[in-house]
């Protein structure tokens, strides 16, 4: 006969009415047939066994919560950890040490690592992974010595797509690479220094193209930018001139020539030889007006604070001295404004010194103001201690005022041995009993008045 196969339990196909025969019931095979479904279905949600036509009796009334408790168990499965989305397992533990109490997390990030951005830090505090204490914790949080930060492992970084590097277009001869490569006379991976001749200036301005801004394409070398200019000379000023050669040595050196801790020493020739030998210049300068700022003069009431320290290195009697300058201060033409105030302008300086500058001779008449040496903390620990050589005018100069060159390079009061000799040690033994006798013959004398 055509149609549906017959169940498995015998009974005939869904529907059919062969010889008359009515449906069993919900306890016969049709019944049994759909119940088995239904029963198999529920086991597999479950996750039981699938489930087997005939494993229970005929007739027995069909219930879901029996049919699942009598198949067989499954075999158990270690659970896997469900950590919540984006927090990783795999953690780092840093304790709080007392240099970073009181600081800012992000801080504390920046200091020891400083290779996570801020962008991440704060990633980690809103999906719960960054913690102190155990407890979730925002980058603007204060932390205290002794307390536990919990960080989640480095996140790889994505390569970035390929780009085409730039290329740096030089536009300078030969010969002008060549020129501005003989100036260093010191490099390094942060730092350039270049003895800078006179006539040659720092940077652009009117009518000035020549200058040494210009030429730092010529001293790339290795590195994959140009240098930075982190202080100036001024154009008749030769010496040493530092240079940055990353963002951040440039951004290191100005933080030390703004809070004075790097070190300038100059030479210069003036006129006439100063009362004192080793004194200190404290006088207020400010654009002169009508000037267009291009000169500078003293003013007691709008000038900016100014120091200059001047000691005298040898005298040609009383026509020049060779003189040292240290300047406390960074003024436009401080140290020239200085000396021509206490009456002593630079040889060469007409600007300041005005005719009366100039010496008559062989002497020449550029003018005599060297950075003679620099001294600066590296980025990387140690120090940058560099020292020019003269230009040949200057040189000149000194032999024909009959100077001594080897006297030129005065020790800077931090390398002075301060150590007490024997001699001094006498000295002082010796002024100390002094105080003494006159303290007892005070008091003999006033005994004798009473």
């Amino acid at each position: 006969m055509k149609g549906r196969p017959p169940g498995k339990s015998g009974g005939p196909a869904r529907g059919g009415k062969p010889g008359g025969n009515k449906p069993a019931g919900r306890s016969g095979a049709p019944g049994r047939a759909r119940g088995g479904a239904k029963a198999a279905s529920a086991r597999k949600q479950d996750g039981d066994r699938p489930f087997k036509p005939g494993a229970r009796s005929v007739g027995k009334p069909r219930t879901k919560a029996p049919v699942a408790r009598a198949a067989a168990p499954a075999p158990a499965v270690a659970a896997k950890p469900n950590p919540a989305k984006g927090v990783s397992l795999d953690v780092r533990q840093y304790r709080v040490q007392a240099d970073d109490d009181g600081i800012r997390l992000d801080r504390w990030f920046q200091r020891h690592l400083p290779d996570v951005g801020f962008n991440i830090v704060s990633r980690w505090s809103r999906t719960g992974q960054l913690r102190v204490d155990g407890a979730r914790a925002a980058p603007g949080d204060r932390i205290a010595e002794g307390q536990m930060i919990r960080v989640p492992p480095a996140e790889p970084k994505v390569a970035a797509a390929d780009k085409p590097k730039r290329v740096r277009v030089i536009d300078l001869t030969e010969d002008e690479i060549a020129y501005v490569q003989d100036m260093v006379i010191h490099r390094d991976k942060q730092a350039i220094v270049i003895n800078k001749p006179p006539g040659l200036a720092t940077q652009g301005g009117t009518k000035t193209d020549e200058h040494v801004d210009r030429l730092l394409d010529g001293l790339i070398f290795d590195a994959e930018s140009r240098p930075k200019l982190v202080h100036r000379l001024d154009k008749d000023t030769s010496g040493a001139l530092l240079l940055a050669r990353s963002s951040r040595s440039a951004a290191h050196f100005a933080k030390a020539f703004s809070s004075r801790t790097a070190r300038k020493v100059y030479w210069a020739i003036v006129i006439g030889v100063p009362s004192i030998d080793d004194g200190m210049i404290e006088l207020p300068i400010t654009k002169q007006p009508g000037t267009g700022g291009e000169k500078m003069h003293v003013d007691e009431e709008e000038g900016l604070p100014a120091r200059t320290r001047y000691r005298v290195i040898e005298r040609a009697g009383n026509r020049a001295a060779w003189v040292e300058l240290q300047p406390y201060t960074g003024r436009t033409h401080q140290l020239r404004v200085h000396m021509a105030a206490i009456g002593h302008p630079l040889v060469g300086d007409g600007k300041y010194g005005g005719k009366d500058s100039f010496l008559s001779g062989s002497i020449s008449r550029k003018m005599h103001l060297h950075a003679r040496r620099i001294r600066v903390d590296h980025p990387d620990g140690g120090r940058i201690d560099m020292k020019a050589e003269l230009p040949e005018h200057f040189l000149n100069s000194l032999i024909a005022l009959g100077f001594d060159l080897s006297l030129g390079d005065m020790p800077l009061d931090d390398e002075i041995d301060r150590t007490p000799t024997r001699e001094d040690e006498k000295k002082a033994a010796r002024a100390h009993a002094k105080q003494i006798r006159k303290g007892r013959r005070g008091e003999r004398r006033g005994r004798g008045e009473k």
